[in-house]
């Protein structure tokens, strides 16, 4: 039974982020290729931002249903998290539970659903590239 309420409030989420016409997507999909607007250094030759970056661009996962990387969406910007969060060892594992157990309130009322099919390596590995994408 909680599968299936976990399921069907992903399900509700996905549409709920996903509706808006396919006339919008070429756009995205062309703004994409921004991908990384890495900062000033170059950080694309870094392991931890190329795994991250990997894992984010995963359709499995779903991270960019409702976030982007300069742009708040349904959820923050990802630059906007790394703005606020120092990258401390501390936050890494306090960002790493909220990806995995989802939660709402931080940055307003609609919440993110729990991810409960990324392993907690993964989830860490995508907070750490979130965070060096601070300006």
């Amino acid at each position: 039974m909680k599968k299936i309420v976990i399921l069907s409030a992903v399900a509700a989420l996905i549409v709920s982020c996903g509706s808006g016409g396919d006339k919008k997507e070429p756009a995205k999909s062309d703004t994409k290729t921004e991908t990384p607007a890495a900062p000033a250094d170059d950080l694309s030759s870094n392991p931890v931002y190329q795994k991250g970056l990997a894992l984010i661009s995963d359709s499995k996962n779903l991270c960019l249903t409702c976030h982007k990387i300069d742009e708040k969406l349904t959820g923050p910007a990802y630059r906007d998290v790394a703005n606020k969060y120092e990258n401390t060892e501390a936050n890494v594992a306090m960002l790493t539970d909220k990806v995995i157990k989802g939660g709402k309130g931080v940055w307003g009322e609609i919440a993110m659903p729990p991810n409960t099919t990324i392993s907690k390596e993964d989830a860490e590995s995508i907070v750490k590239y979130i965070l060096l994408l601070k300006k």
